[in-house]
Parts: structure tokens; C-alpha cells; sequence
């Protein structure tokens, strides 16, 4: 019993304890219920509950979603964007396209609305959601894995780890990296009174000093826009710096143009790390699969984590289905799976964010880009991932339908 148990604390046996109820943990509980399988998940924290993120969903995330089944009208943000407007180091920014026709390739969506709405899922789907409940230790018997909270005990056969970056089950495994910060950090503000384009329109501006990072304004459904912008470690700027650096990004003409004179903050700034080095952290443990942030997916070129947690929620779910009561097979499909596919694309991004990093070639990228109506239309999708990073390198991953596949929600 640790300190923070009683006697009168419950003990709750189960066949899958979820640690995290982020998209990740979501999206594990929600399919292994699906299957038939008992789980329990927990949160310390209360939903709905602000996270911190430019709140954007990429057609793989949209995807995602759609195979969890989940319902888009649980989120009263969601904004569909079909028109992107990406400004290089110089010059003004110029328009690429999404598909309009065709299902949704992004959209915009409040990280508060998203995972509570996933939260509400769960609940449905029959998981045992328990929040508010914090994890204090573990303890790894012969048939399972003993999870010690605030709650009490809970036992199960099988654990999917979805508790961020700083994950407490990776530290309470002795599995930490120390002063591990991230890759990339993170700057965001909501932001009222923006201009016609802005509320319906996504913009990213590549700017000089910031690169391989830039900065964005993301529409909301309620004509309010997410506003921020990210900056990879060790690139000159230090994180103290970026509130100063914010006000006068704030100022610059191209930004402001594109915001409109009249765009005004709402509540307060935030900022956090981006983790974005998958396969160099722990993939899984005995029972235990990272998933999300634990496993530090996040793209490594955009930053982007809800579509890479979502995945990695659902792979971690289909290994313990195919291979529940053996975590050697279900760490072993596990680990695959995203050897496999994730892997081959982070390496590329993590090469391609490089090439972003140099000015001129930056440049140079955004107008070979949009050097065509095919090309415009291609990278836009692309960049939200309605292809894999690396698809044209992993020709097992080709179809006939690679350029032409619908995006999710058609319906």
C-alpha cells in the first residue's frame, strides 16, 4: 500500500489499465472496449480541461476519428478549412487548396472540446473512466501490472501508457531521459476580432528568424482564431525569449496583414514542449506500450501530435486485441507497426524540417510547391497528411487511389 492509499480505497480488477485520457489513451480505451475488452482508464486531471495546442486536425487525424466513430457535432468548434495560405521567408503568402468536395482534409477543433468530447466516448463505449485519479507507482506481478493511484489499486494484464511527454510511468520504470525538454516549443493565443480571411482560412508564415519553425492563425467556428507559433531547440532562441518575441512577431506586417488591424488577444498566452524524437525513447516495456507523447510521435517537421497519438492509440490497441495475456507478441506487433510505417515517416520529416531550417531553400520549397494547380493541390494535402511523409520512398504503401483517396466524413 503506498502513502497515498487507505484501507477503504477501492481495488479494481481489469484487463487493460489506460494511464492518460488524451487522444492517445482515448483513442486505446475506446477501441480495445470496442473489442470486447475491459478496461479501465485514468486521468489526473478533471474535462473539460484547456490543453495546450494549435488545435489543428489533419486528414490523417480526421481519419482516425472516423474509424474511432467519432461524432464531429460534440465539438461546437469544429471549423472545416479547405483553403491554406503559406507566406516563405519572403514575399506574401500564397493560397493552396484542399479538396472541398470530397470529405474533410482539416480542420480546426479546441483541444478542450476535442478530448472531453473523446472522454464522453469512452464513457459511452463502456470504459471505466476514472478522473481526477493520479498515478503513484507501479508494481509488475507475474500475471500483470499493478497500477498504485490516489483511487486505489488497479490491476489488469496489460498497460497503455498515454501520459505525456514527461510520462510518470516511464519515470516510475526508471526509463526517464534527464533535462529531456523536447524538440520543439510551442506559443499559442486566442484571438478575437480577426479578419474575414482569417476567421475562415489557414495561414502559416515561415519566417526568417523562426526557421524550421513559423507561426499560424487557425479559424474557430466561432470567428475567434488560435494564434501562435513554434520554434525547434537549439536553433538561437532561447524559451525565455518568446514572449518578448511574441509581441513584436505580433507587429510584423505580413502577420498583421493577414490577421487584420482590428485582431485582438483574448485570456492569456501559453506555451509548451512539442516532443518529436519517436524510436529514440522507449516504445514498450513488459506490459506496458507508450502511445502519444510518451512515445514522443509528434511530427517532427509541423509539430503536429493529435493525428500520431490517435494512431498510436489504436496500434497499441490492435496488438493487445491480437495478442491479449503475451506482452512479448503484443510489445513485439507493437513495435513494429511503427518501424513500419511512423518511423520511415519521422525520419523523413526530421530530414525534410532541415532543408526548412536554410532561408533560401525554404523558399525555394514554398514556390516549387506551388509551381503548379497539381502541385498546389498535392502538397497541401501532403502537409496534412492525407499521405504518409515517406509514401513515395515505401512503395508497399502505394495503391491505386494514393493521389485521389477521399478525406474522412463524406457523409
Amino acid at each position: 500500500m503506498t502513502p497515498d492509499e487507505s484501507p477503504s480505497t477501492h481495488h479494481v480488477l481489469t484487463d487493460v489499465v489506460v494511464v492518460g485520457a488524451g487522444p492517445g489513451g482515448c483513442a486505446a480505451a475506446i477501441s480495445l472496449a470496442r473489442a470486447g475488452i475491459p478496461v479501465t482508464m485514468i486521468d489526473k486531471a478533471t474535462f473539460p480541461r484547456d490543453k495546450c495546442c494549435g488545435d489543428g486536425l489533419t486528414a490523417g487525424a480526421l481519419r482516425s476519428l472516423e474509424r474511432l466513430g467519432f461524432d464531429p457535432a460534440r465539438v461546437p468548434s469544429w471549423k472545416p478549412v479547405d483553403t491554406v495560405h503559406i507566406a516563405g521567408p519572403r514575399g506574401g503568402a500564397i493560397p493552396f487548396a484542399l479538396p472541398h468536395d470530397n470529405g474533410l482534409f482539416a480542420v480546426i477543433a479546441r483541444r478542450s472540446e476535442l478530448d472531453h468530447a473523446l472522454v464522453e466516448q469512452a464513457i459511452s463505449a463502456g470504459v471505466d473512466v476514472r478522473l481526477g485519479v493520479a498515478l503513484n507507482d507501479l508494481t509488475v506481478v507475474e500475471d500483470g501490472i499493478r497500477a498504485h493511484t490516489t483511487e486505489g489499486l488497479v490491476q489488469a494484464s496489460h498497460y497503455v501508457a498515454a501520459d505525456g511527454m514527461w510520462s510518470p510511468t516511464r519515470k516510475l520504470l526508471g526509463l526517464q531521459t534527464e533535462g529531456y525538454r523536447g524538440e520543439w516549443h510551442a506559443f499559442r493565443q486566442y484571438f478575437a476580432n480577426v479578419s474575414p480571411a482569417a476567421q475562415t482560412e489557414l495561414y502559416v508564415w515561415f519566417e526568417p528568424d523562426l526557421l524550421p519553425g513559423y507561426v499560424w492563425s487557425f479559424p474557430l467556428a466561432d470567428g475567434t482564431a488560435n494564434v501562435g507559433f513554434g520554434i525547434q531547440r537549439g536553433r538561437g532562441i532561447e524559451i525565455q525569449e518568446m514572449q518578448a518575441l511574441w509581441s513584436e512577431l505580433l507587429t510584423r506586417p505580413r502577420i498583421r496583414q493577414g490577421l487584420g488591424p482590428d485582431a485582438e488577444p483574448l485570456d492569456r498566452h501559453t506555451a509548451w514542449p512539442i516532443p518529436a524524437r519517436l524510436g529514440e525513447l522507449p516504445i514498450a516495456h513488459g506490459r506496458v506500450l507508450f502511445v502519444g507523447d510518451a512515445v514522443a510521435a509528434t511530427d517532427p517537421m509541423t509539430g503536429e501530435g493529435i493525428g500520431q497519438a490517435l494512431e498510436t492509440g489504436m496500434l497499441a490497441a490492435q496488438a493487445i486485441e491480437d495478442h491479449f495475456g503475451d506482452p512479448v507478441a503484443a510489445r513485439t506487433q507493437y513495435a513494429r507497426s511503427l518501424r513500419r510505417g511512423m518511423q520511415t515517416d519521422h525520419r523523413l520529416a526530421q530530414a525534410l524540417s532541415g532543408v526548412l531550417a536554410n532561408p533560401i531553400l525554404a523558399q525555394a520549397s514554398v514556390r516549387l510547391a506551388a509551381a503548379t494547380k497539381w502541385t498546389r493541390r498535392n502538397f497541401a494535402r501532403w502537409l496534412f497528411e492525407d499521405y504518409p511523409r515517406a509514401v513515395v520512398v515505401t512503395p508497399r504503401r502505394w495503391h491505386r487511389r494514393l493521389f485521389n483517396q477521399p478525406g474522412a466524413y463524406r457523409a
